[in-house]
């Protein structure tokens, strides 16, 4: 259809492969077919590696074929999501650029919506040819079309097309309000774009291209804190397990936003290890492409390595990159204010207004005493306010206009408001089981006339679609952003039982810094206190004491000596927990003291408290799911049992439903424990 590609050979043998990067030239891309998340692909810059990679391609795709392609790497990647009906009515819903350029997969990749650093003419480029392609593929439905872009010309190529709903449409979807996978299924059952309402504004069609007045950061979350020892790098196979999206009114302010949402222990682009490396290991770290190459990239701006320098040695796109220039040197004013009297309002508007939180302004500022700026939000509304929005789906801003305030004052017939904690970033053991629960909470609020208020900046949850929750803020679940949410809406209660550890640990922070108590906030269902008597190692094991139920011998600590200190005395081999983890996050059975002080060392630098305990491995492992109310009516709602013993964890073992192995007296005497 007159649109280019890559040059390429498809293959089916290893040799095919490498006769095609004689001639072609390496680098080149191995793209396998019917595969998901670039599973099998890779990048090869010599025989052996082609030869590696190719092999595992071809072996993990389903038919047996793979693409080898001339190697693009450096240019930019930019997608479209667009949408075509029955009646070959087309539109484009939303651009995208990657921040990383071609090479790193689009799982793995900072993303924003839309593409923010193309010419018009370059724009109007792409988006006609996207258009071209699913009007000639005769798509009926929703497609996502991915284009390399050469950064100094004009020269384009397509890499890619889904012709499904896909992970960039989730955020198509997501940053632009406009529901892709209901109008999709919409026009799969014959209706024409415009027969298809608008359902945030409901007086516009589904053929209205969405105007966007903000921009979108998509940010991966990674599973490194769980495999530690995995390799960081990052190429054309996806490794990232989840993600976040955040808005803001310019990209450093929902960049800003998005890091702190991705739950990895930061909470602003400074990382304090970076900042201790020299020169030479902190370019050599860049040349990587690991997952902290924006903190690498910060850093490096932050000691006036020049912007040209870093873009050739990464192909990240100057204006990114002047980008983070300019909050690196917001730090930098930030941290000189320590030495004078007081905050310059001026400065304090400017690190508000790109995303800095009260908590690292004056950790940077060495100041407490600077005046609170409060939140307003604003409203994604598919049509960049051209219209009235029905559908309250708010973000927050600084020091601009309130639509959520508007929108409060003009509801009618106030109902009770329930404040609910989602589960924030994908990741392992966190997933969609806590999608599921929250989004069953939600709609029984809405049964029992209860208004319900959602928070969850995850792209990829039902909770966060359209008419699920009465109203969603798509923010960090942390406590600042939760504590201006409290501040304005004034919610009745607080459920915090379906967000998983996240909402958890962000209820439990409200609790102790008086911020429920202040503001009337009941936290509803389990209270606090019995949330930390589970969570708190410490207490869990003198909870336990009282009732008295047999335990493992054990010890709660919170710092190394004591730890080595409790293993010596339990003998090894032992059990490390964390507290207030989820998953297993470093949990583990130690042998050995060598083991130990490496993975406690581990469990340290994202638990305050963990508990060494005796192992048990080999035993049963047994679960009993129990549900109980407020007049201590307590009803089994099933047992369970592992088919692997103590030892490995429940996420990983196959489990039966109910147990099997055990007599009807152990039953009994498990469930009246329970």
């Amino acid at each position: 259809i007159g649109e280019p590609v890559i040059p390429s050979v498809v293959a089916k043998t290893v040799r095919d492969a490498v006769t095609f990067a004689h001639s072609a030239g390496y680098p080149v891309i191995v793209r396998p077919a019917f595969t998901l998340g670039g599973t099998g692909g890779g990048i090869a810059h010599d025989e052996k590696q082609l030869r590696e990679i190719a092999s595992g391609g071809l072996r993990l795709s389903p038919i047996g074929q793979i693409l080898v392609e001339k190697s693009v790497e450096g240019w930019k990647e930019i997608e479209f999501e667009v949408m075509r009906d029955g009646g070959g009515n087309t539109i484009a819903i939303c651009s995208m650029e990657n921040l990383d350029p071609v090479g790193i997969h689009t799982g793995d990749s900072i993303v924003t919506a839309p593409a923010l650093t193309l010419a018009d003419r370059e724009y109007q480029m792409l988006r006609s040819a996207a258009l071209h392609i699913i009007d000639s593929l005769k798509i009926e439905g929703g497609c996502n079309v991915q284009f390399a872009l050469h950064p100094e010309s004009f020269a384009y190529a397509v890499i890619e097309v889904n012709p499904r709903v896909s992970r960039s449409s989730a955020l198509a979807s997501k940053a632009t309000g406009y529901p892709i996978a209901r109008v999709a299924a919409k026009v799969a059952a014959g209706y024409r774009l415009d027969e298809i309402q608008n359902e945030v504004t409901k007086k516009t069609k589904a053929c209205f291209e969405p105007a966007l007045d903000y921009v979108v950061v998509k940010f991966p979350r990674w599973p490194f804190d769980k495999f530690v020892y995995a390799s960081r790098t990052l190429g054309t196979q996806m490794k990232a397990t989840g993600e976040v999206m955040a808005i803001g009114r310019n990209f450093r302010q929902a960049l800003m936003k998005a890091v702190r949402g991705a739950e990895i222990s930061r909470d602003c682009l400074a990382d304090p290890a970076l900042r201790l490396m020299d020169d030479d290991a902190l370019l050599e770290k860049l040349s990587q492409k690991d997952d902290e190459r924006l903190f690498a990239l910060y850093e490096a701006l932050y000691r006036k390595i020049p912007v040209e320098k870093l873009h050739r040695l990464t192909a990240v796109d100057e204006w990114f990159l002047w980008q983070l220039d300019a909050l690196a040197e917001l730090e930098k004013d930030l941290r000189s204010a320590s030495g004078k009297p007081c905050l310059d309002p001026a400065l304090l508007a400017r690190a508000k207004e790109d995303g800095f939180p009260d908590e690292v302004i004056a950790r940077m500022t060495k100041k407490t005493d600077f005046p609170h700026l409060p939140a307003s939000y604003k409203m994604v509304d598919t049509c960049a306010a051209e219209f009235a929005a029905k559908t309250p789906y708010f973000y927050a801003v600084s020091q601009e206009e309130d639509e959520a305030g508007e929108f409060l004052r003009c509801r009618a017939n106030p109902r009770p408001v329930v404040l609910v904690l989602g589960s924030g970033a994908l990741k392992i053991g966190q997933a969609g089981e806590f999608d599921y629960s929250g989004s069953q909470a939600l709609k029984a609020l809405r049964e029992e006339g209860v208004r319900s208020v959602l928070v969850n900046p995850n792209i990829a949850t039902i909770q966060t679609s359209e008419g699920i929750a009465d109203e969603v803020y798509f923010l960090p679940v942390t406590p600042y952003f939760v504590t201006e949410i409290i501040k304005k809406e004034r919610p009745d209660g607080i459920l915090l039982a379906f967000g998983g550890q996240t909402a958890l640990n962000c209820g439990t922070a409200l609790y102790r810094d008086g911020v429920l108590k202040e503001y009337g906030v009941e936290v509803l269902g389990t209270s606090v206190e019995a949330i930390m008597n589970t969570e708190d190692r410490d207490l869990f094991v003198k909870k336990l004491n009282e009732i008295p139920m047999k335990t493992p011998v054990s010890h709660a600590v919170e710092n190394m000596d004591d730890a080595l200190a409790a293993a010596r005395e339990i003998g090894y081999p032992v059990m490390i927990r964390s507290a207030y983890a989820l998953g297993g996050l470093g949990s583990g059975i130690c042998p050995d003291e060598e083991h130990f002080i490496e993975l406690a060392g581990s469990a340290f630098t994202f638990a305050p408290q963990i508990l060494v305990e005796e192992s048990l491995k080999g035993w049963k492992e047994i679960e009993f799911e129990v549900i109980r109310d407020a007049n201590d009516h307590c009803f089994t709602v099933a047992s369970m049992e592992n088919f692997d013993p103590l030892g490995i964890h429940t996420g990983e073992s196959i489990v039966v439903a109910p147990t099997c192995s055990l007599t009807d007296e152990q039953v009994t005497m498990l469930q009246e424990l329970s």
